[in-house]
This record gives C-alpha cells, sequence and structure tokens, in this order.
C-alpha cells in the first residue's frame, strides 16, 4: 500500500481573497451607516416629540382635575401625574425643559402651561427643536 499524496499547498486565504473581502465589507458599512446616524436622529425626535405630548396631557388632565395649572413639573410628579421628569432624549437630561408660564397661554392664569425642550438646532421636518 503506498499512502496518499497530499497537496503540498498549505489551507488558508491568500492576500487578494481577504483584500476583496475588506473591499466588500467597507462598502457595505459605507453605506449603511449614513442610514443607521439618520434613524437614530428620527427616533430621537420621534421620542422628544412624545415626551412633550405625555407632558402636555399631564398638565392639561392636572388643571381640568384641580382647576389650576401646575407649578412646576416637579408638581406633576408629586401627584403623580408623571411618574418622573423625562429625559429629552436630543439633549440626554431632564434638566433642560424649559416650561412656559399659563400666562403666555392662558391669559390671567399662573403655574406651568407648556413645556419645550431646551435642545439647540433644527427638527428634521423643519422648524427648531425648541418650537415643537
Amino acid at each position: 500500500m503506498t499512502p496518499r499524496c497530499r497537496p503540498s499547498r498549505a489551507r488558508g486565504f491568500t492576500l487578494v481573497e481577504v483584500l476583496v473581502v475588506l473591499a466588500i465589507i467597507s462598502l457595505m458599512v459605507a453605506i449603511a451607516v449614513p442610514r443607521y446616524v439618520d434613524r437614530l436622529e428620527d427616533a430621537r425626535e420621534a421620542a422628544l416629540r412624545e415626551n412633550l405630548k405625555v407632558m402636555r396631557v399631564a398638565i392639561d388632565r392636572f388643571q381640568a382635575d384641580t382647576g389650576r395649572f401646575p407649578r412646576s413639573l416637579d408638581e406633576l410628579v408629586e401627584r403623580r401625574y408623571l411618574s418622573g421628569v423625562p429625559l429629552d432624549p436630543v439633549t440626554e437630561r431632564s434638566d433642560t425643559w424649559i416650561e412656559i408660564a399659563a400666562g403666555e397661554t392662558d391669559p390671567g392664569a399662573t403655574g406651568l402651561g407648556d413645556v419645550r425642550s431646551g435642545a439647540e438646532g433644527a427638527a428634521r421636518r423643519g422648524g427648531r427643536l425648541a418650537d415643537l
């Protein structure tokens, strides 16, 4: 019996094969990353809109229940209209909310009438983030 002859070539990838794979991966990443960043910004803006909506509904419910506007966001938390002051998803902080006095939206009223974001910059659908 004669032993089987094995090819002398070592197993593995050539440099050209590795470079082709790296080029393909780089191309895929170059296409995907800008779309990912755009979607991330869209998600932050959507979360901001939702947080503002929740706080505005809580202000309206407080006013309907008590006949007055809350003094601050903290009062909404104390009275359990909110479980906590939400984070502004753009600034990633909960202390950047701009509290608008009720007198600006309802003449003669006192307290917190509206909330705006303290984030700077433009919204993706137009306008400023602070005007949402």
